[in-house]
Order: structure tokens, then C-alpha cells, then sequence
């Protein structure tokens, strides 16, 4: 896919048109991707002994990843994604700019603890 955890993108169809956020997880299969802030619904919840009550809670659902462009880094503008070999490693370019797209890997919140056990054992 294109667009990777992390990306910076803009909603270019659908009810979010225009708005921006990141991408906090992709759904390859599906072809989708789940956009931080963008296209929220309610979600119910049954009730629990934590929450007695139940509740309604707002949720980001999945978007069509057709629907949604990366940012470019050079001008923060929607562009297309290009892939080019950079010293044998295949990279993504925003092809409005040339400027390679940089990709950082999110740390998910097990390695937090893991690191934080370790510190604890030095």
C-alpha cells in the first residue's frame, strides 16, 4: 500500500473532505486505513464491571485508503506516492516535490514496557 502508519494524510472524498490527520493503522487486506479524528461514529458498549452503565463512545472507523492522499513534506499538499531505489533500498517519494517520504516505525505500547522493564534490571 501506499500510505503507511504514521503518514501524514488529507481526506480527498466522503463526508471528511479535507480534513487532516495521521494514520494509525492500515488494514491491507481490506484495503483500508483507520485516520486519527476522521470519520467518527458511535460505538455502544455493553454494560461491564468496570462500566456498569454501558456507554457511547466515538471511535475513528476505517476509510477507503482511494479516499485519503499523503501530505508532501516539502509544502504539506496532497500528492501522489512514487517508489525509486535509493542506494538499493526502495523508497517513497512525493512526486509533486522529488522529496523522499520518510517512514518511522510507531512504538507500540508492549515495547514501552518491555523497554521500561529492562532499565529496571541495568
Amino acid at each position: 500500500m501506499f500510505v503507511k502508519t504514521g503518514d501524514k494524510v488529507r481526506v480527498i472524498a466522503g463526508k471528511d473532505k479535507g480534513k487532516e490527520g495521521t494514520v494509525t493503522k492500515v488494514l491491507p487486506k481490506r484495503n483500508r486505513v483507520i485516520v486519527e479524528g476522521v470519520n467518527k461514529v458511535k460505538k455502544h458498549t455493553k454494560p461491564t464491571q468496570a462500566q456498569p452503565q454501558g456507554s457511547v463512545q466515538d471511535v475513528e472507523a476505517a476509510i477507503h485508503a482511494s479516499n485519503v492522499q499523503v501530505l508532501d513534506p516539502k509544502d504539506n499538499q496532497p500528492t501522489r506516492v512514487g517508489y525509486k531505489e535509493v542506494d538499493g533500498k526502495k523508497v517513497r517519494y512525493a512526486k509533486k516535490s522529488g522529496q523522499a517520504i520518510e517512514y518511522v516505525a510507531p512504538v507500540a505500547a508492549s515495547d514501552k514496557k518491555d523497554d521500561a522493564d529492562s532499565d529496571d534490571k541495568k
